[in-house]
């Protein structure tokens, strides 16, 4: 899409599975599995939607899907399918790694930052070799010293090689990163998360990263069950509803299977989606 001065292209690095209790927290089966139907094992299929900015300058991706290197076991375990990878879907806009400036990453779990790294050569270095890499200090070290129940979501491969090269610019709180392209942090899915806005000729798009992943998020109560600080996702979310719907911003799902780009309304104080792609 065009968003004033600028492209935004969501682009894919395919599909996969996570349990759907675990990514609706309290509401019920009875309700999310009406418009996200689990399979076998009550897991629901997953967008990775990782977001293109191409400014006049500079080339911006946010977040870099799941990434390559899986084993058959864990690839099983979250159902895994990279049909298109990001690589292949960077090549149908007729671009490459090389041609990246700067990847945002919203935090460093493997959905988001298990593109940052690639094998070459039989060891693990950054895909983004001519970018620098951006994420909030306080997710760095979150994602250096995990604890029990966040451990799992962190694997180092996907960001040590990155910090080795010297291709990480750790940041604390909000960022201009280039003219019209900001982040900002909220919190709520971990302490350090941070979304990205985009701003052009009076058009503003948002990318929602883990705070609202996919459109059934719009409900206020769809809340994760792995967000470390529901309450904080619960008055960001609202905030940012309410704020999009009065401005008519453009909001980007990270992990919506079958809806990347829409819009919302608030219909007697319920949001309403509408579907740009």
């Amino acid at each position: 899409m065009i968003l004033g001065d600028f492209e935004i292209h969501p682009v894919s690095d395919g599909h996969f599975r996570l349990d759907g209790g675990a990514m609706f927290g309290v509401v019920p089966r009875t309700l999310w599995e009406r418009t996200n139907p689990p399979d076998e094992k009550n897991r629901i299929r997953l967008g990775l939607n990782p977001l293109l900015i191409k400014t006049p300058d500079l080339n911006i991706l946010v977040d870099t899907g799941i990434g390559p290197r899986w084993d058959e076991r864990n690839s099983a375990i979250y159902g895994i399918e990279r049909d298109p990878t990001l690589h292949e879907s960077l090549e149908k806009l007729g671009m490459t790694e090389e041609d990246i400036d700067i990847v945002i990453n919203t935090h460093l779990h493997f959905d988001h930052a298990g593109g940052n790294c690639v094998v070459r050569d039989g060891k693990t270095v950054p895909a983004f070799r001519s970018a620098k890499y951006v994420v909030q200090k306080g997710e760095w070290d979150d994602a250096m010293n995990p604890n029990e129940r966040t451990r799992a979501s962190y694997r180092p491969g996907d960001f040590v090689p990155v910090k080795e090269a010297g291709l990480f610019e750790l940041i604390e709180g909000d960022k201009v990163i280039t003219e019209g392209v900001k982040v900002f942090r909220t919190g709520g899915h971990n302490r350090n998360i941070q979304l990205v806005r985009i701003e052009s000729k009076g058009e503003t798009a948002v990318f929602l990263g883990d705070l609202i992943p996919t459109v059934s998020h719009l409900n206020y109560p769809y809340i994760m069950g792995y967000d470390l600080f529901p309450m904080e996702t619960l008055g960001f979310k609202k905030e940012i509803i309410a704020k999009a719907a009065e401005e008519r911003w453009l909001l980007a799902f990270e992990h919506d299977p079958d809806s990347r780009l829409g819009y919302v309304a608030l219909k007697e104080g319920i949001p309403e989606f509408e579907k740009v792609l």
